[in-house]
């Protein structure tokens, strides 16, 4: 008898633990929204900087030919330029999760 309820006692610690475990993940764990939201402002962080690089020589391009239609930037700036007219361009990052719309714009989350 006391072998069963020591079984069932068991069981159900196991069970406890594992329902709170689960409700701890979701606002705590990788999958949480406060941990994407973290690394979604890292990524647009960490991209800024390479899209601080790029502004000056595309503002050469500019002001040498009118116009940042044609703009291309060498890979080593870790960004490309995805659509560029007569007076705008957007930066996008290599992995494609932050942009900035140029010029003078501000570093966003996901592509152009």
């Amino acid at each position: 008898m006391t072998r069963s309820l020591g079984l069932v006692v068991l069981v159900l610690t196991l069970g406890i633990g594992g329902y709170l475990f689960s409700q701890q993940a979701k606002t705590e764990g990788p999958t949480s929204t406060t941990f994407q939201q973290d690394e979604s402002q890292a990524v647009v962080a960490g991209a800024a900087t390479s899209f601080q690089a790029a502004a000056p020589t595309l503002e050469a391009y500019y002001a040498a030919n009118g116009t940042y239609v044609g703009a291309a930037l060498p890979p080593s700036y870790g960004v490309s330029v995805v659509r560029a007219d007569a007076s705008s361009f957007c930066l996008q990052s290599a992995d494609g999760q932050a942009h900035e719309v140029g010029p003078n714009g501000t570093p966003s989350a996901g592509p152009c």
